[in-house]
């Protein structure tokens, strides 16, 4: 394991039957606050916090204002500029729904910023896009501050912060929703495709092979800035903040072959390295290779980059005893065989694709992806039917956790002793230092 990574006790643990009973259930309804009824259209709006004001935390945020019942009302980072940033198009965005702007008192800034929007009594939910070392310690906050949660993926970098928010979701059902940020699963053709294969499309799967095949995530240089700052404001370089590439970024790929599939790998073989990446970008790797055996004796090949040069895919198959199937992210997606369907296709000519892997700005078969998933998680605050998506998502980054081990250590790994892992990641970051 990496060298700033250091080993702790950790005693929440968590049985196999605890855990799937956690990610089958589903929350009970309450009423909507009466603050959230307040008469006119800017004033019942959903009033979003943004936590982590980055690409993927203002895109996540500007989704929700385009559902048409919220509107962003504050605002926390670490950095001045960031937010300054974000205000600035928040505020524009947003004046043309006569919204005002968004009021000084409501921005925060420094490491104890997430516990000043946590006690904000100007938000109802709050978008958290931090790096994800923080996630467990953000969202804690946050949902003991009674508010909504949109939860940036992953859920968190190693699996005792991966339990931490399994048991952070078990004090949140039924009283708030708590989204993670699997977009795809609301996203209407992969939502047919899988509910097809599910109703028996391609028959008995018999294997499975998926990718994640990007190009590299080019960041600004920070000349000016002390190796701790640009390691936050790079993170996604950065193995122990990020979680590594498979877990930061190539989870989307891993949480769709867990939603066919109906489970979690039970075992890992991997390997994986930082061959292609430029050597002073941090230590995260730059591809990695995999063998998931899920239930049912069903493997499936997993295969990654994050520097390929001139190509750009991702794309799960599964190939079935009547049929195969495929979905891209752009391209055909659909069953071929004996019950064919395919998708229609959306393709805008002149999108940048690679723009997916940074801002999560989405086209073709991905065209509605946010749209769906934003929609979906402030209807559940409006009408009380609250989400709790905390233990699917802790289970999608677990399993990517099983891989990034087998990948490290050059055996296999097993879920059974993934769960029993104590090992606590560490950044060796204090927040409160000058930087």
């Amino acid at each position: 394991m990496a060298g700033d990574v250091k080993r702790r006790n950790f005693s929440n643990e968590l049985d196999r039957r605890k855990f799937i009973g956690v990610a089958a259930a589903t929350a009970g309804a309450m009423l909507i606050k009466p603050e959230l009824v307040r008469g006119t259209a800017a004033n019942s709006a959903v009033r979003v916090g943004l936590l982590g004001c980055g690409g993927r935390g203002t895109e996540d945020a500007s989704n929700l204002v385009d559902t048409g019942n919220a509107r962003v009302a504050a605002l926390a980072d670490m950095f001045q500029d960031q937010l300054e940033n974000a205000k600035k198009h928040f505020d524009e965005m947003q004046q043309g729904k006569g919204y005002q702007a968004i009021d000084a008192s409501q921005i925060f800034v420094g490491p104890k910023a997430y516990q000043q929007m946590a006690a904000s009594k100007e938000v109802d939910a709050v978008v958290i896009a931090t790096p994800p070392y923080y996630h467990p310690q953000h969202l804690e906050a946050i949902v003991a501050g009674g508010k909504h949660v949109y939860l940036e993926k992953p859920v968190a970098v190693d699996v005792p912060g991966a339990l931490k928010v399994i048991e952070i979701g078990k004090g949140a059902e039924g009283k708030l929703s708590l989204d993670v940020g699997f977009q795809i699963r609301d996203c209407p053709p992969f939502v047919e495709l899988v509910k097809r294969i599910h109703n028996g499309a391609i028959g008995n799967i018999v294997c499975g092979e998926a990718h994640y095949l990007a190009g590299y995530i080019d960041r600004p240089a920070w000349p000016n800035a002390s190796p701790v700052e640009k390691r936050l404001r790079n993170w996604v370089y950065d193995r122990v903040l990020s979680g590594d590439i498979i877990v930061e970024q190539n989870i989307h790929v891993i949480d769709i072959c867990n939603w066919v599939l109906k489970n979690h790998p039970l075992k890992a073989s991997a390997t994986g390295g930082r061959l292609g990446r430029p050597a002073n970008d941090g230590d995260v790797y730059g591809n990695y290779n995999v063998i998931f055996h899920y239930p049912d004796h069903v493997d499936v090949a997993f295969s990654s980059t994050q520097f390929a040069k001139g190509w750009w895919d991702v794309t799960e198959r599964f190939f079935g005893t009547k049929g195969t199937s495929q979905s891209p992210y752009t391209g055909p997606l659909g069953v071929w065989g004996d019950e064919p369907w395919q998708a229609p296709l959306t393709q805008k000519p002149g999108t940048e694709q690679q723009a997916f892997s940074v801002t999560g700005n989405f086209t073709s078969n991905l065209e509605f992806a946010d749209r769906e998933k934003k929609k979906a998680f402030v209807e559940s605050i409006t009408s009380g039917n609250f989400h709790n998506q905390a233990a699917k998502g802790s289970e999608s980054a677990l399993s990517c956790m099983m891989a990034r081990t087998a990948a490290y250590t050059g055996r296999e790994v097993t879920w059974d002793e993934t769960m029993k892992s104590k090992e606590v990641w560490d950044s060796k970051i204090d927040l409160n230092k000058p930087r």
